[in-house]
């Protein structure tokens, strides 16, 4: 497969492969399968979280008990609102 990028591409890919010591070919093919199926790549990251099991509607019920009996009462008042100190 040939894939034609522009020259302003090819010259960056150039000096970044030449940083890393590679050829601009390994720097494509490692960015490619970092996208296609690295084990950290967003692809693998989707198929993973797709093969979780789905909360139970009970489940829901009590993640959303737990957070509303977290969450700190509203303040009207603010720290600076009673200065000077009584």
């Amino acid at each position: 497969m040939t894939i034609q990028i522009p020259d302003d591409l090819a010259r960056g890919l150039e000096g970044i492969a030449a940083a890393q010591q590679k050829s601009v070919e390994q720097l494509a093919l490692d960015g490619l399968r970092s996208l296609v199926g690295g084990a950290g790549s967003p692809g693998a990251i989707l198929r993973a979280l797709r093969k979780l099991p789905h909360p139970s509607v009970a489940a829901v019920d009590d993640l959303e008990a737990a957070i509303g009996a977290a969450r700190l009462p509203v303040r009207d008042q603010g720290a600076f609102d009673r200065w000077p100190p009584e």
